[in-house]
């Protein structure tokens, strides 16, 4: 299949360009906070610049370029599953069921499981049971469809965000405030082995959905257009879901849900360089990443000292972004 509205030399340019953008995001962010960081110093292992940009910026910056790849490229294979440009990572309930787990935890007063802490793996934990209930509600009767997953994961969602809602009622008022922190979305310094695992679960989807590039272009025009041409729709359906799922939870678990991310950054792309998956999602995985760091960045110097939680400045933006979007609906196709 050609790549429509790109040759192969704008193919590589886009996804070139993309990588220069995180690249010089990623040089550049960790620059970025309430006190300046003396690069001379850092370079010669002095206190406390050197402790403050290995220790602390580093890995913030490097936990939401991938927390922000991994979102837009789950919205980018969502928007494909459903064919919805409205489609994000939480429209199938993958991130309730991790919000749930994880304010569950905090309420009970949980520390740790295991090696992890409590919150990240009962995040986990419900983000995992979400995917399985989905996935089990939309294969009854060997009839699973994109409209099927939409409609389990719209119900699955509802119910998470009404236990949500009651567990936080029966919370003391510090494991409340603890819940309402946490539900906002925040990049903090996590440790190198957490961005450690996290990479491996996020490397393998993200490869195997950038790698059926092909098969969503066919899945973006509808199931039977693409099972006529060759492509086995039930299992692209679920090779999709698992992946995007695998995408979103585990970065939900650790940063908590940040929203947006999957709605702004594909649709942007997809009307700058076209509905090509094989160039969208590399591209969205790149430029997801660049976007959430620079969102961060800016959260950490607008109100310095404090730190403004980047959720909410990707609701700020994607609010207005969604809204257009919905008008925009009203006078043509998404595709």
């Amino acid at each position: 299949m050609r790549i429509e509205g790109l040759g192969k030399r704008r193919y590589w340019t886009a996804i070139m360009l993309s990588a220069a953008v995180a690249v010089v995001v990623l040089l550049l962010s960790p620059l970025v906070g309430p006190t300046k960081i003396d690069l001379g110093r850092v370079l010669a292992n002095q206190a406390p610049d050197y402790q403050v940009f290995v220790m602390l910026r580093v890995p913030r910056v490097l936990l939401a370029m991938l927390a922000g790849g991994s979102l837009a490229l789950a919205g980018a294979v969502f928007q494909s599953l459903l064919r919805d440009a409205l489609a994000t990572p939480y429209t199938l309930g993958v991130s309730s069921g991790a919000s749930l787990g994880a304010v569950t935890a905090i309420c009970l007063g949980w520390q740790r499981v295991g090696n992890l802490p409590a919150v990240w793996a009962s995040a986990l934990c419900g983000a995992g049971l979400v995917m399985v209930l989905v996935l089990g509600i939309a294969g009854i009767g060997q009839r699973t469809s994109s409209f099927m997953l939409l409609l389990a994961g719209i119900a699955i969602n509802s119910m998470c965000s009404a236990m949500i809602l009651f567990v936080n009622s029966m919370a003391g008022f510090s494991q409340s405030f603890s819940i309402l922190r946490w539900m906002m979305g925040g990049i903090d310094a996590v440790d190198y082995s957490t961005l450690g695992w996290l990479l491996l679960l996020i490397a393998p989807a993200a490869g195997i959905v950038i790698w059926r590039g092909l098969a969503w272009n066919l899945m973006a025009v509808g199931e039977e257009w693409a099972a006529a041409r060759g492509v086995s729709v039930k299992p692209l359906l679920l090779t999709g879901y698992i992946a995007a799922s695998v995408l979103t939870a585990p970065v939900t678990a650790v940063t908590g849900p940040i929203g947006f991310v999957g709605l702004i950054v594909p649709h942007a792309l997809r009307m700058r360089i076209g509905a090509d998956h094989r160039v969208l999602l590399p591209c969205s995985f790149l430029l997801g990443a660049a976007f959430l760091a620079v969102c961060d960045a800016v959260g950490r110097v607008v109100l310095a000292p404090a730190d403004l939680p980047v959720g909410i400045i990707t609701a700020l933006l994607g609010g207005p972004f969604f809204i257009w979007l919905l008008r925009t609906r009203w006078k043509g196709a998404w595709l």
